[in-house]
């Protein structure tokens, strides 16, 4: 079996862009992500200030998936500007399985990795995107208790394509309920360095 059974997690490393781009440009062909993107998100995914926190999925030599979530503070409600009263929120930013582990759990392994990160990072809420005709990431976002709270027109380009606007509240008490990961976790991430 693939997927759930033999792939490994860990913290996605410089390294890893190469792989990653062809499986990104071989899932997403129209709004594909630059070098230089994934290249921004992970110098901001280590050490004391680390506000990213990326993940691939590899099978042998093989990237068979990656995910990535960024962190960034708001302020809440009720508070004032200055208050120093503010709460974390994450994004996920991006969340690919290669075409041969669709089905195999490998992207709920991955939601739950960033969704373990976001906890670690104490933010009260994640939020999404997700593409209007992606049924099957829906579908995943859905089963870990994502609510669609909006759309937005025209996001994904140059296809023209909406997105809906997903967010989970208390990412800590999210449980994958296909199936239960065990305490390992990703080998080499931590929030801190």
């Amino acid at each position: 079996m693939t997927g759930t059974d033999t792939a490994v997690l860990r913290e996605m490393r410089w390294w890893d862009i190469d792989s990653v781009l062809e499986l990104e440009r071989d899932l997403f062909p129209e709004d594909a992500w630059s070098r230089g993107m994934f290249w921004s998100e992970l110098a901001h995914a280590r050490g004391p200030g680390a506000t990213r926190c990326y993940v691939v999925a590899q099978e042998g030599d093989r990237i068979v998936g990656y995910a990535g979530l960024t962190i960034s503070g708001a302020e809440s409600e009720g508070g004032e500007a200055g208050d120093g009263d503010s709460v974390q929120a994450a994004d996920v930013q991006t969340i690919a399985v290669t075409r041969d582990h669709w089905g195999t759990g490998l992207g709920s392994r991955l939601l739950t990795e960033l969704l373990r990160a976001a906890t670690a990072f104490e933010c009260a809420e994640v939020l999404l995107e997700c593409r209007v005709d992606n049924v099957r990431a829906q579908k995943l976002y859905e089963r870990f208790g994502f609510e669609i709270i909006g759309v937005r027109r025209g996001y994904y380009q140059p296809g023209n394509v909406d997105a809906l606007v997903m967010r989970l509240t208390d990412p800590s008490t999210s449980v994958n309920p296909a199936s239960p990961v065990d305490g390992n976790g990703v080998q080499g991430t931590e929030t801190n360095g």
